[in-house]
């Protein structure tokens, strides 16, 4: 795949597949491209250059009599419910009870009834520990907390593939731990594929079956956590662990 924005290429020409069950770790500097692939996956933004597959649909573009066609976006929109994915800065609905977020999308796309829509959400709130704060507003809730139900959000669609998207930058320190053990066990109880872009490194060795270093719109190597962590090959990911570690 390839995305530009304008002159500026930002991934060239990469090429990589996630297996189902599979759970994939990017990591690599602030800019190098992590998160607009996650973006591309979840159709925010729209790939230049290439094709992407979801359980063997295409994504966003396919190949028709030897020309690259756009999906239609009916089509593009049942691929996607498939996809689940939390943000770095949570986005829940402001105006939304915890409950209300939760429901939203399983009633209004997934076709619930309110009634099974909200006995899904209460185990769900439950696994995520936040079942106390179902009637509360975001407004009314820390980082973490509102972190939590943005999984659990995200989880109620029943998704087969999960991206994370630095899910605990923008929380304090201590909060990061609460977000990072649910999302661990979610990984061991599931085996939804997932894949994560993180500055949270033990929690990438934790969870990963592969870690991909990522530079400059490019994987520069890949391997399991152990050998990423333990004995890079490359210089440039022995410089980047380095300095974050």
């Amino acid at each position: 795949m390839v995305k530009k924005f304008g002159d500026h290429t930002v991934l060239n020409d990469l090429n990589f597949t996630v297996s189902k069950g599979e759970r994939v770790t990017l990591i690599g500097p602030s800019g190098s491209g992590k998160t607009t692939i996650l973006r591309l996956v979840m159709t925010l933004e729209e790939l230049t250059g290439g094709y992407i597959h979801v359980g063997g649909n295409p994504l966003q573009y396919e190949e028709q009599g030897g020309k690259r066609m756009r999906i239609p976006d009916k089509r593009r929109r049942r691929t996607t419910t498939d996809i689940g994915m939390v943000f770095q800065h949570f986005n829940l609905f402001p105006n939304m009870t915890v409950m209300e977020n939760v429901i939203e999308a399983p009633m209004h796309v997934m076709g619930l009834s309110k009634a099974a829509a909200v006995e899904k959400a209460e185990s769900l709130l439950d696994k995520v520990g936040m079942a106390w704060k179902k009637d509360a507003r975001p407004s009314e809730l820390s980082g973490g907390q509102q972190q939590r139900i943005a999984i659990a959000r995200a989880l109620a669609m029943d998704p087969e593939i999960l991206l994370l998207d630095e899910v605990t930058s923008a929380l304090d320190p201590e909060l990061v731990g609460e977000v990072l053990a649910v999302l661990k066990d979610i990984a061991a109880e599931t085996d939804i594929s997932m894949l994560i872009v993180t500055h949270e490194m033990q929690f990438a060795r934790d969870v990963s079956d592969r870690v991909m270093m990522f530079d400059q719109g490019s994987v520069v190597e890949q391997a399991s956590p152990e050998r990423i962590f333990s004995d890079p090959e490359h210089q440039r990911t022995r410089d980047f662990l380095h300095a974050i570690l």
